[in-house]
């Protein structure tokens, strides 16, 4: 029986922003991998590197667990391990180096890796996996386990060839994901995470994925694992997988990492419905589209199965950088959606992107205006961020100058030239999310004083909290100001 030691570069402590929120979980992507592997009579173990100080660390378990494999896969639902930050493309080199070292044959899969194979080869990695990643390991590690030596055949592998890399056939994506089984949850030390997130956020959360890829053009979103094509679980798979981590886990929340939620027609009421026959309550938060959730039924299955907060691809309060950006919405759809899941008990959430090329005042305005009004739950800011393979990176990569990665999730620099500097970028982060909590405070100052007899110690605070947030907006509206008009 064979070994293998699997791992992921995402290392929570080298990403500042995400250390100090302390809300991790598990890399979903590999814990797949591994039950696919051990299903198949493998012996799996993991390197969890998430609580991990540094990528040394690898070697006490290289010397505990012996493996013939050392296995770096990413976990590609996770949007984190997507934006293929520096700092964990330096810790998975490092890791490379030390299983080559060590013997074993090193394979990788990762958004990073599929984008700069040629890279991770001349670090030490013998195989990168390119794409939806299962079934080509499992080809893969019994070809070399029977002494062959041509992998040619094998669809979805980048590898040296006398000392050229070279690619294989992409393999066609998984259409029955029920047929894989359940994450190897087992192979977590889930008691570091749930104390990571009571001691954060009061409740243990964990992920679960429905879906894999996404069928929609937006020309700046890469999809190097599981690409346009569509394919979903079945509401039964996804409620079995429910019960168990309510059973063996007592979870208090789920994030549904779907790239987007519930696409599936009919998909989201089916599985409402068989949440209520098995008398199952999860509390859950998901990714969607504005235009989807401006369907009621959608809406009101979603609130019916325990839906609490969904985020959106808001981008833009324009619509013509919507369109620029080919987002395939609407600024109508976004206000129908907002005001649609506030109505059913649903908290909605926006991720805003700023710096898309061509956008100017105006713009920046508009996108702000809708901020303001909407009032989402939460939003989730960033500078455009130019990823290989889309239309949007080809449109910039003349402008990158070198740097093509942030090196952790909070850099937010804005890597090519547009209408204003990187600076002026980074002052409107600041700008936007404090004048956004002043218009929250301001909300609810103004229901304080209609319903006074509601008030309570909670409700005060966020009221009063005008009093810091409106002279703290003004503030950095300021700046924001100074550094625009530098830019004439």
């Amino acid at each position: 029986m064979k070994n293998i030691l699997f791992t992921h570069s995402y290392f929570l402590r080298f990403d500042p922003k995400q250390w100090q929120l302390g809300q991790p979980y598990p890399p979903l992507g590999t814990l797949y991998a591994a039950a696919l592997m051990r299903k198949h009579d493998f012996n799996v173990s993991l390197f969890d590197t998430m609580f991990a100080v540094d990528p040394e660390e690898v070697i006490e378990a290289m010397a505990k667990n012996r493996p013939d494999y050392f296995v770096i896969y990413d976990d590609g639902f996770n949007y984190l391990t997507k934006m293929c930050l520096t700092n964990m493309r330096e810790a998975a080199f490092s890791m490379c180096k030390i299983a080559k070292a060590n013997g074993c044959k090193v394979i990788v899969s990762s958004s990073d890796a599929t984008d700069h194979f040629a890279e991770y080869l001349e670090q030490g990695a013998d195989f990168i996996i390119i794409g939806e990643a299962e079934q080509t390991l499992l080809e893969l590690t019994k070809q070399i386990a029977s002494g062959a030596e041509d992998f040619s055949g094998i669809p979805g592998l980048a590898y040296l060839k006398q000392g050229t890399a070279i690619k294989t056939a992409a393999r066609p994506v998984m259409k029955d994901l029920d047929s894989l089984p359940l994450p190897a949850w087992d192979l977590v030390d889930m008691q570091q995470y749930r104390e990571s997130w009571l001691n954060n956020a009061g409740y243990f959360s964990l992920n679960m994925c429905t879906t894999r890829g996404c069928p929609f053009k937006c020309n700046w979103c890469a999809k190097p694992i599981y690409g346009n094509r569509y394919n979903s679980r079945s509401p039964e798979h996804v409620v079995a997988e429910i019960k168990l981590l309510k059973q063996n886990y007592e979870i208090d929340h789920i994030w549904f990492c779907d790239d987007i939620f519930g696409l599936k027609p009919g998909w989201v009421e089916a599985f409402a419905a068989l949440l209520k026959k098995e008398k199952i309550t999860i509390r859950f938060k998901i990714q969607s589209r504005a235009d989807l959730l401006a369907e009621e039924r959608t809406v009101k299955a979603l609130a019916a199965s325990g839906c609490e907060n969904a985020w959106i691809g808001a981008e833009s309060g324009s619509q013509k950088i919507l369109d620029a950006m080919d987002k395939g919405i609407t600024t109508a759809q976004i206000r129908t959606a907002t005001f649609l899941m506030k109505a059913l008990g649903i908290k909605p959430s926006f991720f805003i992107q700023f710096g898309y090329p061509g956008e100017l005042k105006n713009d920046i305005q508009q996108t702000i205006s809708m901020i303001n009004e909407l009032l989402p739950f939460e939003i989730g800011i960033s500078v455009s961020y130019p990823l290989p393979g889309t239309v949007f990176y080809d449109k910039v990569k003349a402008e990158l100058r070198g740097k093509t990665n942030w090196t952790d999730s909070d850099e937010m620099a804005l890597m090519f030239r547009n209408t204003y500097s990187p600076t002026f970028y980074k002052q409107l982060h600041r700008y936007v999310h404090q004048n956004y909590r002043k218009h929250l405070a301001k909300s609810s100052f103004e229901k304080l004083v209609k319903n006074p007899l509601k008030m309570n110690a909670k409700s005060l605070r966020k009221a009063l909290s005008v009093f810091y947030h409106a002279p703290a907006a003004f503030i950095e509206g300021l700046r924001l100001k100074k550094l625009e008009e530098l830019a004439g």
